[in-house]
């Protein structure tokens, strides 16, 4: 068997036990891996420097308010991270994923999607830039036997218990990612109503 084929194998395997295959990768505070490829194929540094530390507090700086504001800013903070990580990958990302793009450099399925907002998230929470949210473990809906296809994003829990995704595989690079109560998301994706809604 490849070095390939055992990878897949093992992604395959993976999804159907609770999480994709990836590497760890320590990375310095400040220094984000890009994954992109779909499900981590390839990853870039991204560095963020002190102009983009101003950036992510005066954009979260909008949402102290309260947490419908934090998930406003959150999305906004989404939005300039992915335009960040397209200098580093030189590739706009298209929504959704074609099934053909698999290991074409720049292209992100929601694996890597949702780790990359991960990633994020864990850059602001480290930053003190999150104030009425948490930053919990990625979650997944779906394994085809359900009609379903595998989808992850990443979650944030609110003060009042509630968990939020942010899931930013519907939107092209840049635009607003979804933001909506896990219990609601949990349940979209049906393959049959023409669309991974």
């Amino acid at each position: 068997m490849t070095r390939r084929a055992i990878i897949l194998f093992a992604g395959l395997i993976s999804i159907m036990a609770g999480g994709p295959v990836t590497e760890a990768v320590a990375a310095p505070a400040r220094t984000i891996d890009i994954c992109h490829g779909y499900g981590c194929a390839f990853r870039s540094r991204l560095d963020l420097g002190t102009s983009d530390d101003r950036k992510f507090a005066a954009i979260m700086a909008a949402g102290r308010a309260s947490p419908q504001a934090e998930r406003k800013a959150i999305a906004r903070a989404v939005g300039y991270f992915e335009k960040r990580a397209q200098q580093v990958t030189g590739v706009r990302d298209q929504p959704q994923s074609e099934f053909g793009a698999s290991k074409i450099r720049g292209q992100m399925d929601c694996v890597d999607e949702s780790t990359n907002t991960d990633a994020l998230l864990r850059y602001l929470a480290r930053r003190g830039l999150l104030k009425h949210h948490k930053v919990e473990a990625r979650d997944s809906r779906g394994f085809l036997l359900d009609g379903r296809y595998p989808h992850w994003t990443a979650v944030i829990r609110a003060p009042d218990g509630v968990k939020w995704v942010v899931d930013s595989w519907y939107a092209p690079m840049g635009g607003a990612p979804d933001i909506i109560r896990l219990n609601d998301w949990k349940q979209r994706g049906v393959l049959d109503s023409g669309a991974l809604n």
